[in-house]
């Protein structure tokens, strides 16, 4: 039976139009249909990835891969929902083979959409523990990430956050930058906080969050981890490498990683993953699966550790030792798969709070 699910889109509206532009999925259709753009290659000896993450952050270890085996790697870079709507248009035109991004909910909207192959190969389930992964291993996650709050060490202290939800408090207003409605982090993150909380209270947590941020809204985390460093607002929401990375080359900056929600009510933190899956309509499924193979081994997950300070998902591969240690504190419950089936609810409590 054809797959009858509908690739990313939602009804017109202004958060629509930011996010899931359905002129994308036109675009796609006449690329399909159409020779492929001059990065593709459908060269027995090379792969084509479609990636949703910077290009600095994935192609060092690409390139390893390439040293390793001899099989050359295309990459071509753009915003994951446009390479999901690329690839449901395409269909099996495809000259892709592997899909990486740095969301699990994008990855398990493309596994709904039948966009990716599932894998049977042990050395998945021996490197990647199960809550990080799909129950088919159709997209394997890479490397973890923490959604949590930076913060000004000369103007707040750490112990006036207990939680998340405490941003959304009053105190607060004017003293926050946020990551605009269009950034998969703030989307996955309120996707857990609505699978624990709730719809009301998740709402409400929006409504103060908007207020307080005001005009201090970013279409970068680094522009928010530097707002706070300049003392521009005192804390932000960001994935915890981007605190790391500034410090690393601003060592003096008065910043600091908060880890919210560890008390014994808490929720524990919001964790996410970037990942991989295998394309549906590969040419060179064999290749494909030695480079999943690859990036889930030890000598992988080191450089995702060592190069972009997130978090290896191998058990046997320790953090930068620059990060908090990843048994130091809890995460919260919500199973990365089901961060594709809550993502529309989100978007119309995000839209329907009118965050941009």
């Amino acid at each position: 039976m054809e797959h009858s699910m509908q690739p990313f889109s939602r009804r017109p509206g202004p958060l629509t139009q930011l996010l899931y532009p359905l002129v994308l999925v036109a675009m796609g259709v006449a690329a399909a249909a159409s020779s492929p753009p001059a990065p593709v290659s459908a060269a027995p000896d090379k792969l084509v990835v479609y990636s949703g993450r910077a290009e600095r952050l994935i192609k060092p270890v690409l390139d390893s891969f390439e040293e390793v085996t001899g099989i050359q790697v295309a990459l071509l870079s753009s915003g994951t929902t446009e390479l999901v709507n690329r690839l449901h248009a395409e269909g099996k035109r495809t000259r892709a083979d592997l899909f990486i991004t740095n969301d699990a909910g994008s990855l398990e909207r493309a596994r709904e959409l039948g966009l990716l192959r599932p894998l049977h190969m042990r050395e998945i389930e021996r490197a990647v523990p199960a809550p990080f992964r799909s129950p088919d291993n159709s997209w394997v996650g890479l490397s973890g990430r923490v959604w949590l709050v930076v913060y000004n060490t000369d103007r707040i202290k750490p112990t006036e956050i207990q939680s998340i939800l405490d941003l959304a408090d009053p105190r607060w207003k004017g003293k926050i930058a946020i990551p605009n409605a269009g950034s998969v982090y703030l989307q996955a993150g309120v996707s857990v906080i609505k699978a624990i909380h709730g719809d009301e209270r998740t709402r409400r947590f929006l409504e103060g969050l908007k207020v307080n941020a005001g005009t201090h809204v970013y279409g970068k985390s680094s522009q928010i981890v530097r707002a706070v460093a300049k003392g521009r607002v005192a804390l932000g929401l960001v994935n915890h490498y981007y605190v790391y990375r500034h410090l690393t080359a601003n060592p003096g900056a008065p910043i600091a990683a908060l880890l919210p929600d560890q008390h014994e009510q808490g929720m524990g933190a919001i964790m996410n993953v970037a990942g991989v899956g295998v394309v549906k309509h590969t040419r060179h499924l064999d290749a494909a699966r030695r480079l999943v193979q690859f990036l889930v081994s030890q000598a992988g997950q080191k450089m995702f550790a060592d190069l972009n300070k997130e978090y290896p998902l191998h058990p046997e591969v320790e953090a930068n030792p620059v990060l908090p240690e990843r048994k130091s504190f809890r995460a919260a419950q919500v199973p990365l798969a089901r961060l594709g089936e809550l993502r529309e609810p989100t978007m119309d409590l995000i839209e329907a709070v009118g965050l941009r």
